[in-house]
């Protein structure tokens, strides 16, 4: 890291090195770029900053202050708040995700910011790289996963950068964003971005490095910097796909794959100043890795995709959250969270072969489902009564009525199959994984 800082490029020579003449800043500063920027972080919600501003009260306060606000920005005045800091818990069990919330205004002028950089940038950036770009999505990135396979390069390093959003060089990437941007008055904006600190536990820190995830901006630097790597790989002719910092090297060999780790290290550490995660960084062969919640298999030396197995321990433990007995939701807010979460989880998955596990999994779905029901029946009268309206006879309902087995065990007798049938839990609406995938899958 040292070796960069004789190169290191401060705000105010960058204001001195480029061309006042551009008139980059002053599209950002558009006001129907702006009114995009207020729309899209309207829609997108959020919590509030440290100045506890709700998104809801964005359009009121740019219409009381933009005129001083951009004049501020426009004359090198304009300093951006700290971020709040949140941590959201990953899946390794101790282990968190550092997000950086700006406030709602640092998050319109980002996001207006993003919006004229974008298109600036997609022109340079390669087409193996598919995380936060306009028109790409991880099923596109994992097609190419499939085509790599099935054309022989049954080998990769799964490559992990450690804390990548927390380690990024700012002086690199202000030399990155330098080579595209004639406009210095926009990247000293963006210097002020990436140093506006961040506030944890009402303590004020520093950042001197890293692009805090959770502003509208953070993507596109990320892909910026990374954009360093992605030219990297092509230049030594190898196949790769990479989702944001998720980054999969195809190889033929095992041999092949354990020499491109080697070869590309130095790259990472010694030019863009990254650190690999020595233990989490394998070489395998397709079988062994998870990428974007997905698992590689081949059939006859096709590529193919399966759900993997850390993805299906998540989703079975989320529905379990959902279908708590205990949690003391109305069966209609239910009903619309499983749903949700059932048409979000299988369009998300349904490049996989899973049809066989989801058919298998609705089962058990449903007898969660029932035993929901059962248990909000509570007393003997009740669950007497709702048995014979959905058609149980008297006396078996008596008998289920009056039972003291427990709830699971009931929820898989005969007599709550039939009451509380398939027809029946799919007539008040709930849907099924299988039936959902068969009806979008594109196999």
């Amino acid at each position: 890291m040292m070796a960069h800082d004789s190169q290191r490029i401060t705000e105010n020579n960058l204001i001195d090195g480029y061309s006042r003449k551009q008139d980059l800043l002053e599209s950002i500063l558009a006001k129907e770029n702006i009114a995009r920027a207020v729309k899209r972080v309207k829609r997108n919600k959020g919590a509030s900053g440290i100045d506890d501003m709700e998104v809801t009260e964005i359009d009121d306060y740019i219409e009381k202050n933009w005129v001083t606000l951009s004049e501020e920005i426009l004359s090198g005045k304009y300093k951006p708040q700290a971020v709040r800091r949140v941590e959201i818990p990953k899946e390794e069990k101790g282990k968190v995700r550092k997000l950086g919330i700006p406030t709602v205004i640092d998050r319109v002028i980002q996001q207006a910011i993003a919006q004229v950089l974008s298109p600036v940038f997609e022109k340079q950036f390669d087409d193996k790289s598919f995380g936060f770009r306009p028109k790409r999505s991880a099923h596109d990135a994992l097609k190419v996963c499939q085509k790599n396979i099935t054309e022989g390069y049954r080998y990769v390093v799964d490559m992990d950068l450690e804390k990548y959003f927390d380690t990024v060089n700012h002086s690199k990437l202000i030399q990155l964003l330098g080579e595209s941007i004639k406009d210095g008055r926009v990247i000293s904006l963006i210097h002020k971005y990436l140093n506006a600190g961040v506030i944890i536990l009402h303590k004020f820190e520093e950042t001197r490095v890293g692009t805090p995830q959770g502003g509208p901006l953070s993507p596109l630097l990320s892909n910026i910097y990374l954009n360093e790597l992605d030219k990297e790989l092509r230049k030594r002719g190898h196949r790769f796909v990479r989702y944001a910092d998720d980054l999969m090297i195809f190889c033929k060999s095992r041999k092949s794959a354990e020499r491109t780790l080697k070869n590309i290290r130095p790259f990472i550490e010694e030019k863009l100043f990254l650190k690999m995660n020595r233990e989490k960084t394998v070489v395998s062969d397709i079988r062994g890795v998870k990428f974007l919640g997905y698992a590689f298999y081949d059939v006859k030396g096709e590529g193919r995709l399966r759900v993997h197995p850390k993805s299906i321990v998540k989703m079975k433990k989320r529905v379990k959250e959902l279908t708590n007995r205990s949690n003391g939701w109305g069966n209609e807010y239910r009903r619309t969270k499983l749903n949700e979460y059932i048409r979000g989880w299988v369009n998300y998955f349904k490049l996989a072969d899973v049809k066989t596990y989801l058919s298998g999994f609705d089962k058990t779905f449903r007898r969660r489902l029932r035993m929901v029901y059962w248990k909000q029946w509570k007393k003997i009268r009740t669950k007497f009564k709702y048995l014979r309206k959905l058609g149980i006879s008297k006396h078996k309902a008596w008998e289920y009525a009056n039972t003291r087995k427990g709830y699971w065990r009931i929820a898989n007798s005969p007599v709550l199959s039939q009451s509380l049938s398939n027809r029946f839990l799919k007539g008040i609406g709930y849907i099924f994984f299988y039936d959902y995938y068969l009806k979008v899958t594109v196999n």
